[in-house]
């Protein structure tokens, strides 16, 4: 089984930029960015039940596509306020390969290029085929209860994942949801403290 940096096929970096939402004209556009590698599924077809090579692999691969997205944005690392991670297995992968990219190790490649984040990562993960679409949940970096801040950033690209290819996803933004007012814990009254408020 190989041990070194996979072979990265493609690697694509999105950015949304939202002007306006219902009638609303937006002074200020919320702006969300994110970046995905498609590489060779070492595992694919075939049962593995040590999986520490996809956690190596996640934190290389993590930074880069972390520094990718932040880039996107055209700001400091620090000023990143929300983020969230996917990861998509093709048909002859498994959703705990997606895990393995995701959960051990991923987090803190992550944390590293966004000036920190004391919350968890919000995540999801499927089994797909090329051109699938993944909602990559977001939250808030420091504080998971500030409301304004739920949000989803939808990525999918066109020939990936191959049957034997994983895709991960890293995603960040530079603000919450447009005109975001349904209450909750506002990003000013995070005390960064434990993650949640």
């Amino acid at each position: 089984m190989p041990d070194q940096f996979p072979m990265v096929r493609k690697i694509w970096t999105f950015l949304e930029e939202t002007h306006g939402d219902g009638s609303k004209h937006l002074s200020n556009p919320t702006r969300k960015a994110a970046a995905a590698a498609v590489f060779q599924n070492p595992y694919a077809g075939q049962y593995q039940e040590d999986l520490s090579l996809l956690y190596r692999w996640s934190e290389e691969i993590g930074t880069l596509l972390t520094q990718k997205a932040v880039a996107a944005l055209g700001i400091d690392p620090g000023q990143v306020e929300s983020y969230g991670k996917g990861a998509i297995a093709g048909e002859k992968g498994e959703l705990e390969h997606c895990a393995a990219l995701m959960h051990p190790n991923l987090g803190k490649s992550m944390r590293a290029n966004v000036g920190g984040g004391k919350a968890l990562v919000p995540s999801a993960k499927k089994l797909g085929y090329p051109g699938v679409a993944l909602d990559v949940p977001l939250g808030h970096k420091d504080a998971a209860f500030v409301r304004s801040h739920f949000d989803a950033m939808e990525i999918r690209i066109p020939d990936a994942p191959r049957s034997d290819e994983l895709v991960l996803i890293v995603a960040v933004t530079d603000s919450g949801r447009p005109l975001a007012r349904v209450g909750g814990l506002k990003k000013e009254e995070i005390k960064g403290e434990d993650g949640l408020r």
